[in-house]
């Protein structure tokens, strides 16, 4: 598992560990039932307070993404098929919501714009 720290990005440090985890295994980086390092071994790793680590890997247990077994460790969940959906609908939808904002500031109608997504579906088949 590889998570890089950005300390210039304005995202707290927990939030980038959540994200770069969860986006792992979504992804298929990170196996279902595949351990995790310990959070003292994160937090060293990435010269970050363990409670920093602790707080992600909190978060992560609370919305579904890993699961901790006392005494052995965290491991990926398996993947919930309708999570991982809707993970990547809101990606989509935050796409769009940009897409929106720029079409609009040169003009565009949100019917322009589905004709622009109509012209690249016909490029699919």
């Amino acid at each position: 598992m590889n998570i890089l720290i950005n300390n210039t990005s304005g995202e707290p440090i927990y939030k980038q560990i959540y994200d770069q985890i969860k986006n792992q295994m979504t992804s298929g980086v990170l196996a279902e039932d595949e351990a995790l390092p310990s959070i003292r071994a994160l937090a060293r790793k990435l010269r970050i307070s363990v409670i920093t680590t602790k707080r992600a890997y909190e978060e992560l247990e609370r919305d579904g993404y890993i699961y901790t077994i006392v005494g052995k460790g965290s491991y990926a969940a398996k993947r919930n098929k309708e999570l991982i959906r809707e993970e990547y609908l809101c990606r989509i939808e935050r796409h769009l919501e940009k897409i929106t904002e720029l079409a609009k500031s040169i003009g565009l109608s949100n019917k322009d714009i589905i004709r622009m997504l109509d012209a690249l579906g016909e490029d699919d088949q």
